[in-house]
């Protein structure tokens, strides 16, 4: 039996503990939040539910599709309605991509994190945002924020985002591993991030037009997603709409610290524009959610040796900027197959 660490408790952490629910093992989550979930984000306000990060679960293959099932599908939503494309005018067109099922909950996305966390004997101690890193007599140790000291553990894995891997790894003890240390952190630190700044805004009317979202396709567009929430069931009220609007990374970098009232202002003319409804331009309530590292512009190298040497040490990275797309399946995949890399070989 070992005892294992994991940080973060979003998708790719959470579907790592899965993995592990039928072994011996001790698995220990630290989550700097409140909740679980990670970028796979819910929040509840004015009678609504809405996913804030990622909007929903695609039917990437039968296993994704599989995995959801064995979850449980009470309260599982299919979204109803295409994803279309705009561009840099703003104008709308269908897509000539094969529709998929898109995926949530009822509850909201966050239920993918709290269903696989549910199905194991994990401890998740949130609130707990992980510092520092040390490894001692071939076990690890993680020091929080508050001073106070979480394992050993005879395996570490950290699935935060990649800068902020990279921040741990800068402050990881690790004397008999410097030059392995340095090179995973030169790998880590190399994977960039897009920054995305949410806009939530509600609307008193129902809204009518034949997609569920729509996404810029070129990428020269100030938004990049608008979404509709209420073609998810039980997320708002009969009669109303409420707008998911991800913001290109050029302007929430530009506009991440604007004022809420402000941002919002700015985005509901853009909506208002591409949509072709003047209404948009005056939400009743708003809401936002900044994301510094939203999506990863590409993956850690799989050929850095220094990833396998850390392995070698106990030291494990995961997320979908190791699998190498920002998708929520993907996060979790790749936390489930380091999970049973782990169950393998301790």
């Amino acid at each position: 039996m070992a005892d294992i660490g994991i940080i973060g408790a979003g998708l790719a952490g959470s579907g790592a503990a899965y993995a592990l629910r039928d072994t011996d093992h001790d698995v220990t989550l630290l989550e700097k939040s409140r909740g679980v979930g990670g970028r796979a984000a819910t929040r509840r306000g004015n009678d609504c539910r809405y996913d804030h990060g990622a909007n929903y679960v695609k039917d990437a293959d039968d296993r994704t599709v599989g995995l959801l099932e064995d979850l449980g599908t009470d309260g599982l939503v299919d979204i109803d309605g295409p994803v279309w494309t705009f561009d840099e005018s703003g104008d709308i067109a269908a897509s000539d991509r094969q529709e998929e099922h898109k995926y949530t909950w009822e509850a909201g996305i966050t239920q993918f994190a709290k269903r696989l966390l549910a199905a194991t004997d994990a401890a998740v101690r949130k609130t707990t945002r992980a510092e520092s890193l040390a490894r001692t007599d071939g076990t690890w140790t993680v020091t929080d924020t508050d001073g106070d000291d979480h394992g050993p553990f005879d395996a570490l894995l950290l699935t935060p985002p990649a800068p902020q891997t990279a921040d741990l790894l800068a402050a990881t003890e690790w004397a008999d591993g410097e030059d392995t240390l340095t090179a995973l952190h030169d790998a880590v630190d190399a994977v960039e991030f897009r920054t995305i700044r949410t806009l939530v805004l509600h609307y008193d009317f129902p809204l009518d037009v034949p997609w569920y979202a729509v996404v810029n396709a070129d990428k020269a567009h100030e938004v990049g997603w608008i979404a509709r929430e209420e073609c998810k069931r039980g997320h708002v009220p009969e009669g109303e709409s409420l707008l998911i609007a991800q913001m290109s990374p050029a302007w929430s970098t530009a506009h991440y610290d604007d004022p809420l009232e402000e941002a919002a202002d700015a985005a509901a003319a853009q909506i208002a524009d591409v949509v072709g409804d003047d209404r948009l331009t005056d939400p009743d309530w708003v809401d936002d959610q900044g994301w510094r590292y939203a999506l990863p512009d590409d993956a850690l190298s799989p050929e850095a040796d220094a990833v396998a040497d850390a392995r070698d040490a106990g030291l494990f990275v995961a997320g979908d900027w190791v699998a190498g797309e920002a998708r929520a399946h993907e996060a979790v995949w790749d936390g489930i197959e380091l999970g049973e890399t782990l169950a393998e070989s301790l």
